[in-house]
């Protein structure tokens, strides 16, 4: 088989040697300079570099110029897949076109397609159409304004009303037909994450963040810890894969967990950031980037064994966003009881001085203080974050040569 991979996550996260036989497969890389280095280096394989300048999929298809078309095309990113279904539609492989990525990829296509389903979404519109008719947007109160194909809560605000999210987008220096505006509900909000087969749930585990993504785009700590998956959930989670064409692969999707019921928020054909991967894969076995790849290569028949956690056997997560520090260096403070304590598994914390990203991210390379919690019940480690959220401070720090 030939496949094409548009490389954008590390290896170090895919592990691709443990699900693709690259002895038994043609294996094609392509990337942009500055991620050829975290391609998997010992497989063969051909790795291509791609300069990065123009639309992604004209570059790839110009690489790939009189060469037999892929069998596959693998892109393991949300922001490459609408490029993959241009490369596939061009060089006419199968897979997901264009049209089946974006009810997955454009948040007011997704929220049309769930709704249309009867199934409960927040009330939404387009900025474009928000702004040109103002009137006809069916609420008034709380309103959140967030790019259409955004991640990471980045670029997201929240208003306390219409008319305060319209007078920010009318302010903004951006393409007012990539925003939307939608209404804000109250409630905890719950992850779930998972892998489909033909529209068959694989595997599938419930979380519940403590904290928001979007307090976490603001500058506060963002957790997650593991709860029940209620078979009820698991139902309406398919009904809302099904009406985004998501049959086939992994899947992370938010929802509000609402005074009447659960509200969908938004979804993605991908497995989940920060450390949903590793605690997922501790939780089941299923390391889900891996999984992926075998559904993609061997087909929906793949075997992909999994188990379910005891109560008091689950997994969470923490992160201290660095990208609202004002610089690329950072201070811990308030952490020693903590480092080590029994429901702490893993501990990340940068030391006094040393540099994080300004940019928003998860990665736990990249931020002050990052972990993972368990084995333990879902209580037990809610409690133990809230505690850390409260006790811990992050600020900036001199770098040493500065100091």
């Amino acid at each position: 088989m030939r496949i094409l991979v548009l490389h954008r996550v590390p290896d170090t996260l895919v592990r691709y040697a443990e699900s693709v036989d690259h002895h038994a497969h043609e294996v094609t890389y392509i990337s942009v300079p500055d991620r050829v280095e975290t391609m998997p280096a010992d497989v063969p394989a051909r790795r291509l570099s791609r300069p990065g300048t123009g639309p992604a999929h004209e570059e790839i298809i110009a690489a790939l110029a009189g060469e037999p078309a892929p069998d596959v095309v693998i892109a393991l990113s949300e922001y490459d897949l609408l490029t993959a279904a241009k490369v596939r539609e061009a060089l006419g492989v199968p897979g997901p076109t264009e049209a089946e990525v974006l009810p997955y990829r454009d948040k007011v296509a997704m929220k049309a397609a769930v709704a249309a389903r009867g199934l409960r979404t927040p009330r939404f519109s387009g900025l474009t159409a928000a702004l040109a008719a103002p009137e006809d947007v069916p609420w008034t109160g709380g309103t959140v304004l967030k790019p259409k194909s955004g991640a990471s809560s980045e670029g997201v605000t929240r208003h306390p009303s219409v008319n305060g999210a319209l007078e920010a987008g009318r302010g903004m220096a951006v393409d007012a037909d990539e925003y939307e505006i939608e209404e804000f509900v109250e409630g905890p909000i719950i992850h779930v994450d998972g892998l489909v087969a033909d529209g068959a749930p694989v595997t599938v585990m419930v979380s519940r963040y403590v904290n928001t993504c979007l307090a976490y785009a603001e500058g506060e700590p963002l957790g997650s810890v593991q709860i029940d998956t209620d078979p009820e959930v698991v139902d309406w989670v398919l009904r809302c894969l099904a009406a985004v064409n998501i049959s086939t692969g992994p899947f992370h999707l938010e929802a509000i967990e609402g005074a009447d019921g659960l509200v969908f928020l938004e979804v993605g054909a991908r497995f989940g950031g920060a450390d949903v991967v590793d605690t997922f894969e501790l939780a089941t076995g299923v390391r889900l980037p891996s999984a992926q790849l075998r559904l993609l290569v061997e087909g929906a028949s793949a075997h992909i064994p999994n188990r379910v956690p005891a109560p008091d056997a689950r997994f969470g997560w923490f992160v201290w966003p660095g990208h609202t520090l004002g610089t690329t260096h950072c201070r811990v403070s308030g952490a020693e009881d903590y480092a080590e304590h029994p429901l702490v598994w893993r501990w990340v914390q940068r030391a006094d001085g040393e540099p994080v990203s300004q940019t928003i991210t998860y990665a736990d390379a990249h931020v002050p203080l990052a972990g993972v919690t368990g084995p333990a019940g879902s209580d037990d480690m809610a409690r133990l974050m809230a505690e850390m959220f409260a006790a811990v401070k992050v600020g900036p720090a001199l770098p040493e040569t500065e100091a």
